[in-house]
């Protein structure tokens, strides 16, 4: 029997499917301390127990992209905040290579918070 947050990944549409599964790999093999759940109906990424970041696909312009939780703590030019009062979001290009660079200095520094004790 297959999970819910399996289905979620495989009932997507080609290209937001294999790049939604390519973050999904890249986001539990980052570091040895995040797993994953299904909270509120999403694939969420915690560290050590505490909500981390999430996979989803945006609603108007159909972009999958990486949620932040403790985003309103970072500064970074390409997260966006758009109504969310604390996460932000970083909007992916599902015809364009994943942006590694990017994705690790955004997680490096959500990383640094929790290991610091602070969200």
């Amino acid at each position: 029997m297959m999970r819910e947050i399996d289905h979620y990944f495989l009932n997507k549409e080609e290209p937001v499917k294999s790049y939604l599964l390519a973050m999904r790999e890249y986001l539990l093999h980052f570091d040895p301390g995040i797993t994953e759940a299904w909270k509120y109906k999403m694939p969420f990424y915690c560290y050590k127990g505490a909500m981390f970041c999430y996979l989803w696909v945006h609603k108007k312009n159909h972009q999958p992209y990486l949620g932040i939780v403790e985003g309103n703590k970072i500064e970074h030019p390409q997260l966006i905040q758009e109504k969310r009062a604390r996460m932000k979001i970083l909007l992916f290009d599902p015809e364009k290579d994943i942006p590694v660079k990017t994705i690790n200095e955004i997680l490096k520094t959500a990383l640094a918070l929790y290991k610091q004790g602070q969200p």
